[in-house]
């Protein structure tokens, strides 16, 4: 990993007793990352006695051992481990390694210990234990291939009885919500003057119960966010911040008392039960990471800044402007005149090392809101509108690259974007990467998948600015608003390969764990599992994927072991719903076993709702069968489907979206989709035609495009002589307009136009009367003027593309 040693910031970490005179007191220091002087640093005595020592001293010493950092305290003759002394990096050296993990950086005591809060540099915790475990992992000699998840055997506990949120809010609704829409409808409703999410004070009893659900703690109520706000983070107190909050916790309370315990049925036959803080993380594995000069998990889930934790400095953090919520499972979403953005001055680093290389990858895992956003910034790092070094945009279905050389403007234009027809953007989780090389050019690829596309531009970057801001969801302006969720960034300062590209998209994303179902008590195999991998979704739900049976016992294997019927439960139950997994029906056995990789169930993933939090839910599996235990499983039959519910009225008509007014276009003049004019013309405008069939959302924009196509479907009929006698064989285009354009030359032309579109004797169908006086009464006005043959034909082609670009045509 590139050291970037513009400033070396500080970093006080202390071991066993703090440097506030052995109080065990936490004591964080804030210091701003993008100003820490030049602290000049001295190493005094024998130089590095191994290469290994070396390392250290680079990659972990030189960071940590300055006074503001740990040198204060764990110096030579301080606090025991003595890792920071300068007097003998060699004696230095020895201390440190009882307190790191070269095989698993992340476990090491240095960063278990600032991640439990102990003087952590930043507003986040979580974030200093990255930035430290990044460290720890240089000094291994980390070359973007993380160490392989080792699995451990969780505790082996039986699932519970539970408490969960009933379906129904009679209970929350005389209980909580009268607290809430007394005290707190100044604020979070949707309709306040300033509406802070979530929306549990309106007065729509059952979604505000729905929004406060992850605000209350079933199993602990003290814990609730709605009493901490109170009692702790004096939150708009209405009188007395502390009596408040034992007001709120006793409604909880009274809530929480109203629901019945669920207990496990004896029937069931079920593995062991865990919680999330029991499974193995396996995020992260196998990424190719080496040259990363900027990275972002938006693990903190607080505060209003996503931070830097790439160890390279100076960190650029980005502060939240506007709509930027945190995503569970790590990320964030950005809605209304949201942003995440850098100072220039710590965007800057971008810059310098990028340039130093000339080449540099943009990696990203987005979920885009929509297809239909335009120019939309998902990532820039730039100026304003029309400068730029980089941005990687949505274009409706298309990932657009920006990007600044010698050979293209200062705003990296023109871009390069994948192809329209194929619809590569997707309003689903994408990993996507844009890379940049002076031999290469521009290249995108999306999934692990390089997208066929050619760029010549190339060139340098010496010409890139300085000056520039980056950022995260829109324009510096703040006018280019990018909607959806960004799960996982980094910008590297070499362009990827295809292999690593590939590999940081195998790796996937967020905050996932394996979770390993005992079930030796069940079979006859030792320290037997069916692992799940398993992540939060969202907010408000649990992804389930990829089981696998193993034994964490090399020398077992199972032997002809009926499996039949997983299911997935959840405190104390099993929900009727997102069990995929009941039709698995198989045999465990030898054949189809490795001790390395288990044995796959399934290939299928499911999604199960977040009922009391991400912390708190247990879960645990049942089966029909497993070796010799059974049971047998009625589904329950489901409730009658009820009636439609009124909506909005809809409208009974809609438009043709931007294939099908091609395709129509064509069908009616008879000139083909693949000439090239028509091409190159539908090429330049189909962003701008319709999308979606709603005639509501129908824009002038969107017309103009229409007109355009229609235009040059009848210009290159009107001048094919042979198209254009087909359709039109009565039609005499070698007199000029005066004599072309008589009744019956009127008729020649215009009914053989109205005759494809509106048809012939159909049941439905507009009025010809009006269509014909309207279209005698444009020709009449484009004929008058005179004018010889070719005026003809100018005629004809404007009275073709004002029956083909009308609403005749459009809807459907």
């Amino acid at each position: 990993m590139i050291l970037y040693r513009c400033c070396l910031l500080l970093l006080s970490i202390v071991f066993l007793a703090g440097c506030s005179g052995g109080s065990g007191e936490s004591v964080k220091q804030n210091i701003d990352l993008s100003t820490s002087p030049d602290v000049g640093l001295v190493l005094n005595g024998p130089p590095p006695e191994t290469a290994d020592v070396q390392r250290f001293r680079v990659n972990l010493w030189e960071r940590v051992a300055p006074d503001d950092r740990c040198g204060q305290c764990h110096g030579a003759g301080g606090q025991s481990p003595t890792f920071a002394r300068n007097d003998d990096i060699n004696l230095a050296y020895e201390q440190a390694n009882p307190v790191v993990n070269l095989l698993q950086p992340g476990q090491s005591r240095l960063v278990t210990k600032v991640l439990s809060g102990h003087n952590c540099w930043l507003g986040s915790d979580q974030a200093c234990a990255d930035i430290i475990t990044v460290w720890i992992g240089d000094w291994a000699g980390e070359t973007g291939s993380a160490n392989q998840v080792e699995l451990r055997a969780p505790p082996l506990v039986e699932p519970g009885a539970s408490k969960s949120f009933p379906v129904d809010s009679s209970s929350f609704a005389s209980t909580i919500h009268p607290l809430l829409t007394l005290y707190c409808s100044a604020c979070h409703v949707d309709t306040a003057d300033n509406p802070q999410s979530p929306f549990f004070a309106v007065a729509d009893v059952n979604s505000a119960y729905d929004a406060v659900r992850s605000k209350i703690s079933i199993d602990d109520p003290g814990n609730s966010r709605l009493v901490l706000r109170l009692n702790r983070e004096f939150h708009n107190c209405w009188t007395d911040c502390g009596t408040n909050g034992v007001e709120m916790q006793s409604a909880i309370e009274a809530f929480i008392a109203d629901i019945p315990e669920t207990v496990l049925d004896p029937a069931l036959i079920n593995s062991k039960a865990l919680r999330f803080i029991d499974g193995t993380v396996a995020s992260g594995g196998g990424r190719s990471e080496v040259n990363v000069i900027a990275l972002y998990e938006f693990k903190t889930l607080a505060g209003f800044t996503a931070f830097d934790t790439s160890g390279v400095e100076p960190a650029l953090n980005l502060g939240f402007t506007g709509n930027v919520d945190w995503v569970g499972g790590w990320g964030i979403s950005i809605g209304d005149a949201g942003r995440a953005q850098g100072t220039t001055s710590s965007s800057v680093k971008l810059h310098d090392l990028i340039r130093a290389t000339g080449e540099y990858s943009i990696e990203a895992w987005v979920i885009p809101e929509n297809v239909t956003q335009e120019e939309a910034r998902i990532i820039s790092y730039s100026a304003s509108n029309s400068l730029r070094n980089f941005s990687l945009d949505q274009t409706r279905y298309n990932y657009d690259f920006l990007a600044r050389s010698s050979v293209v403007d200062a705003n990296g234009s023109p871009a390069l974007s994948t192809p329209d027809a194929d619809e590569v953007l997707q309003a689903t989780l994408q990993h996507v990467v844009a890379t940049f090389d002076p031999t290469n050019g521009r290249q995108i690829y999306v999934n692990g998948v390089r997208i066929d596309l050619i760029d010549t531009t190339g060139g340098n970057i010496s010409d890139w600015d300085d000056s520039f801001a980056f950022v995260l969801g829109n324009e510096v302006s703040g006018d280019r608003l990018w909607r959806g969720i960004l799960k996982f960034l980094a910008i590297h300062n070499r362009a990827l390969n295809p292999g690593q590209v590939l590999q940081n998209f195998d790796a996937g994303v967020g905050e996932k764990f394996f979770m390993l179902f005992g079930i030796s008590h069940l079979i006859d195999v030792n320290d037997a599992f069916v692992i799940f991998e398993v992540s939060q979704f969202d907010n408000f739900s649990y992804l389930f994927s990829q089981p696998y049976f193993i034994s964490l016992d090399a020398t077992e294997a199972p032997s002809n072991i009926a499996l039949k019927g997983i299911r997935i439960g959840i405190n104390g139950r099993v929900p009727e719903v997102g069990q995929a997994y009941q039709n698995i029906d198989l045999v465990l056995n030898e054949a189809d076993y490795s001790s390395l990789t288990g044995q796959p169930l399934a290939a299928v993933g499911t999604v199960l709702g977040i009922e009391k939090g991400f912390s708190a839910d247990e879960f645990f599996l049942t089966f029909e069968r497993l070796g010799e235990n059974s049971n047998v499983v009625v589904e329950a039959i489901p409730d009658p489907r009820p009636g439609p519910v009124a909506g909005e009225p809809v409208p009974d008509i809609g438009i043709k979206t931007f294939d099908e007014i091609n395709a129509s276009m064509a069908q009616v003049t008879g000139v083909a989709m693949s000439q090239p004019d028509i091409v190159q013309t539908f090429g330049t405008i189909r962003q701008q035609l319709p999308a979606v069939t709603n005639i509501e959302g129908f824009l002038s924009s969107q017309q103009m495009a229409v007109t355009q196509l229609a235009i040059e479907y009848c210009s290159v009929l009107m001048e094919d002589q042979g198209l254009r006698a087909n359709l039109f064989p009565a039609f005499d285009f070698q007199l000029p307009p005066g004599e072309a354009f008589d009744t019956a030359g009127r008729d020649a032309l215009l009914q053989p136009l109205l005759d494809k579109l509106l048809g012939i004797d159909v049941d439905s169908q507009p009025d010809r009367t009006l269509s014909d006086a309207e279209l005698h009464a444009l020709v009449t006005t484009l004929a008058g003027a005179g004018g010889d043959v070719e005026r003809t034909r100018t005629v004809a082609k404007a009275t073709c593309a004002a029956v083909l670009g009308s609403a005749v045509l459009l809807v459907q």
